[in-house]
């Protein structure tokens, strides 16, 4: 059985000893450390008290002087050199230094008897030594061994006939019963203190744990979460705290200041309300950094006040991006009409074909340049009505699940080239796009007009934020390990905030008001769909950073998922 597992409940002489259960030496150094310490004092005041006897002109006791002396020694050599170790259930080598030592110098002092001094109580230290740092069996040795000498020291002064027989004996044997009770009592008591000691750094380990187990879930918690004293320190915060609350290119160290940034004002100013309403408080907050854009926040902030008084409130604040509420309350939106599109898209879908057909029947009877004008209006916003259709059922899965067509295997530079070219005749945008084909002869698995798809979602996304310079977008291809290609679409827009990042790929996310956020969560089921990878990143151009949309296809091997529907019906 190991020593951590040893039960307190053992009887007494089964427990090795009250301090032997510590797995390290702290607890039990510490009271060692104090009895060595007192094991030297009363060394010294013996050698004092010896020495001003001597002085006084009784010579007789030189003896005991000497063996003070040498006691004092002893202790010293114990207290500077020695290291504190549990005792085993006997006298080992060190506790005959220490128990051993004291009890020979004792009985010798008590032997001498110089000047009529009774040394009986100071065996009460190698007793209390054994009981406290020690086991029960060693302490009732001590005791034991304490009570022998006494008892043969009163024989021994009966036999030079020095005092009555009878008491003497009695004293012996009361002082004997005497420190077996001390041993008793001090062991038991070490062994309560011990016991209370391990619960509390059971307690604390557990208190610990839970601390961890608390940090942990804070820190991944994507709502901010700060907290703040009525003076309004900031004392902990959250990562996503911090990240909603730093200003660009800047970053939180706590602790901090709520009144350190004017944007921050509004917060403090909530925080000061909680304490002094003492209840909850929420409120919708701005926070404005010149040059930048406003960032909302939705505010909720707790008080956490002390029961008794006896330590000081503190102020928890929850923050929320008002942005990602809202688009996850648009998804849950979205989400639901999902549902109901799948009835009526077909109603939408077929007054569109005849809509488009009874346009495209009056286009050939129209020679008018103004009524051919109306008929093309008519046709590119029913192709847009088609193409929102389609997304739809894209995404809410409503179309009937078809067989998705089987993956080609097509030359990447070759359809990079084609499909760029189109998509920059289409847009009237030739200066702006730069093309860069370094993926000689690599050959990926991808449908080529899932491909096309994927390119012009991420070309119009490119050129939604692109300047107006030449080589604004880029598109490159080139080869990142043997059979593995990469393709990537570049643009020098204005670097993606941190919320926006997070959720790029999300349906219906986007922080345009006018677009429907389908584009990226379509490139990214399309990659999916083939097994290929796609993601974001802010990277250097020739002449400055700006953000790259790549894909990384699979090494030519059968493309993942082939017969999944999640975009059976993507094609317009």
């Amino acid at each position: 059985m190991s020593l951590q597992a040893r039960s307190w409940r053992e009887t007494a002489e089964q427990t090795s000893g009250a301090w032997e259960l510590e797995p390290e030496l702290g607890s039990f150094g510490r009271p060692w450390r104090v009895f060595m310490t007192a094991r030297v004092a009363i060394a010294g005041v013996l050698v004092l008290l010896q020495g001003a006897i001597h002085a006084l002109g009784n010579t007789a006791g030189n003896g005991s002087l000497i063996v003070c002396i040498a006691y004092l020694c002893a202790t010293l050599a114990v207290r500077l050199w020695a290291r504190p170790r549990p005792p085993r259930s006997t006298f080992d080598a060190q506790w005959l230094l220490t128990v051993g030592v004291d009890v020979v110098a004792f009985s010798l002092l008590n032997f001498l008897q110089s000047s009529g001094i009774n040394y009986t109580p100071l065996f009460a230290l190698p007793v209390l030594l054994s009981s406290v740092l020690g086991s029960i069996r060693l302490a009732f040795g001590t005791a034991a061994s304490v009570t022998l000498l006494l008892l043969a020291d009163a024989w021994w002064s009966s036999m030079q006939g020095a005092g009555d027989f009878s008491a003497r004996f009695l004293q012996s044997g009361l002082s004997g019963s005497g420190f077996f009770l001390v041993a008793l009592l001090a062991n038991q008591l070490a062994l309560r203190l011990v016991r209370q000691e391990k619960l509390v750094k059971s307690s604390q380990s557990l208190a610990r744990m839970q601390i961890q187990v608390n940090e942990l879930v804070i820190e991944t918690l994507s709502d901010g979460v700060l907290v703040v004293d009525a003076g309004g320190t900031v004392r902990s915060a959250n990562p996503a705290a911090k990240r909603l609350l730093a200003a660009p290119d800047t970053v939180c160290t706590v602790p901090f200041q709520m009144t350190g940034q004017a944007a921050w004002l509004a917060l403090d100013e909530l925080m000061r309300h909680t304490f002094e309403a003492q209840s909850p408080q929420e409120a919708e907050i701005n926070l404005i950094y010149p040059g930048h854009n406003a960032r909302s926040l939705h505010v909720r902030s707790r008080l956490a006040a002390s029961p008794d008084g006896s330590q000081e409130s503190l102020c928890v604040m929850f923050l929320e991006d008002l942005r990602e509420m809202q688009a996850r309350v648009r998804i849950e939106k979205m989400a639901a009409m999902g549902r109901m599109s799948a009835a009526v898209a077909h109603e939408i879908r077929n007054p569109l074909a005849a809509i488009s057909q009874a346009n495209a029947l009056l286009e050939e009877d129209l020679h008018e340049a103004g009524h051919r004008q109306l008929t093309a209006m008519v046709r590119q916003n029913a192709q847009r009505l088609a193409k929102i259709v389609d997304e739809v059922l894209d995404i809410s899965r409503a179309q009937e699940q078809i067989a998705a067509p089987k993956a080609s295997t097509l030359m990447l530079d070759d359809a990079t080239l084609r499909i760029s070219h189109d998509w920059a005749r289409q847009n009237a945008v030739p200066a702006r796009l730069r093309i860069s084909t370094c993926a000689s002869g690599a050959a990926v698995h991808f449908d080529t007009e899932h491909l096309r798809r994927l390119m012009f979602n991420l070309l119009d996304n490119a050129l939604r934020y692109a300047s107006h310079r030449e080589s604004a977008i880029q598109v490159s291809t080139c080869l990142v390990a043997p059979g593995q290609a990469r393709l990537a679409v570049w643009s020098d827009g204005q670097p993606l905030e941190t919320t926006v990042q997070a959720h790029l790929f999300e349906p219906f996310f986007s922080s345009e008001s006018r677009s429907s956020g389908l584009g990226l969560y379509i490139c990214r089921e399309l990659c999916e769909r083939y097994g290929a990878l796609i993601g974001y990143q802010r990277v250097l151009g020739e002449s400055t950073a700006g953000n790259e949309f790549f894909v990384m296809f699979t090494p030519t091997a059968p493309p993942f998922n082939t017969d999944s529907s999640s975009l059976d019906t993507i094609l317009v």
